[in-house]
């Protein structure tokens, strides 16, 4: 069979990596929900495949590389463009359309921009682009603001994130009301449960709805410090089996599944993180990271693997979490009321800030906001077998 051509361009959101599509560019069987459409991202990013390097494909055998974007003008008043985000299994032939990726969302005013998304008159010459997105997935407002320098999107820069090689021109989002669903952010309604976990046993969590569902545990109750790197969790099979595990049964406990069995059909949500009070760390990268200059340790598992950095979702949790006095997050930051927080992960650190209010009693998530860069890496066509679909 001959292979088709599909407009595409790929991304560097964050410090995530993506294939972004304008949705009219699709096939037509591809422009809307279904088999089709995820048949099609599967062959792009290369998935499902045995050997987990998604050789045949643009993934780079990671859940930070493994993403799939699919962009259109939107359907909804006061917004540019309606955002949805595909996190595509490397191993399974599955699509998971339970999240957001607030990494990629750096790059998504961007691509509006440049794909003609955004009415013109919005662009100015010089100076910064609101881009007013309506996130899909989650049902949320996204707002991001971004360089323009001639009229045209600016990717050049002197801001650094750690976990990004290169410095970029920085993107500030806001993410407004990111708690999820109506009334408490917390699912349960308490700051801090405990979940029986079988063969692993009681565990203190924070369980949040902020940005993205978030199971918050506490390091020394695993049995880490909170310093640990990649290989010190994805080289351990028994460590990942057991924080699936405790992914399940803290899904459960949110009410995001009725049956634990039903985790594994929602990899990309809930997400699992552990948290430690501040500590010098050697990062990633080398550096040293001094405890003076971050307020606790966060490290967070995606896709089943500790995350090389910090998702851009799990980051408004764990802001939002530390605003809230009380939560695990709060109490390793040291308690008290915050309005932002800086945090150290495996590649270095990252501030958030976040503002809460409880009103009756419920706590709720107002706003997040957070800084990320994004660049083109290519931009053309990408090809998959026209019977791939």
């Amino acid at each position: 069979m001959p292979q088709i051509k599909i407009p595409a361009v790929y991304y560097r959101g964050g410090t995530s990596k993506g294939i972004f599509f304008k949705r009219t560019d699709l096939p037509a069987a591809a422009q809307k929900a279904g088999e089709a459409r995820d048949k099609i991202l599967l062959r792009v990013l290369g998935s499902p495949d045995p050997y987990g390097k998604q050789i045949d494909g643009l993934g780079n055998a990671s859940s930070s590389t493994s993403k799939a974007v699919i962009l259109d003008k939107s359907e909804r008043a006061d917004h540019d463009v309606d955002y949805l985000f595909g996190q595509v299994s490397i191993d399974k032939p599955f699509v998971d359309w339970s999240g957001n990726c607030g990494n990629l969302t750096a790059a998504v005013g961007a691509f509006a921009i440049e794909q003609g998304l955004v009415d013109k008159s919005k662009i100015p010459s010089d100076g910064l682009c609101t881009v007013k997105i309506w996130q899909k997935n989650i049902g949320k407002t996204i707002i991001a603001h971004v360089p323009i320098q001639n009229g045209e999107v600016l990717e050049t820069g002197d801001f650094e994130l750690d976990g990004v090689t290169f410095p970029a021109a920085e993107v500030q989002i806001e993410f407004l009301n990111p708690a999820d669903g109506e009334g408490s952010m917390f699912p349960t309604g308490n700051l801090v449960d405990e979940i029986d976990v079988p063969n692993i046993g009681r565990l203190k969590a924070t369980l949040i709805n902020a940005g993205i569902p978030t199971i918050f545990l506490n390091a020394v109750d695993l049995g880490y410090t909170g310093k640990e790197l990649q290989d010190d969790i994805n080289n351990d099979a028994a460590a990942l089996e057991k924080f699936e595990t405790i992914r399940a049964y803290g899904a459960l406990k949110m009410g995001l599944i009725s049956d634990v069995s039903e985790a594994a059909t929602r990899a990309h949500t809930p997400k699992v993180a552990f948290v430690a009070p501040a500590a010098d760390y050697t990062a990633s990268s080398g550096k040293t990271v001094q405890a003076a200059d971050i307020d606790l340790l966060v490290r967070a598992l995606s896709m089943g693997k500790l995350h090389h950095a910090m998702m851009g979702t799990a980051s408004v949790a764990i802001a939002t979490a530390a605003a809230v006095p009380g939560t695990l997050v709060n109490l390793a930051a040291g308690g008290g009321a915050r309005k932002e927080v800086r945090f150290g992960h495996p590649s270095g650190t990252l501030r958030v800030g976040a503002a809460a209010e409880c009103q009756d009693g419920q706590w709720t998530a107002t706003k997040a906001v957070m800084s990320r860069s994004a660049r083109v890496i290519m931009e053309g066509q990408v090809r998959v077998p026209e019977d791939c679909f």
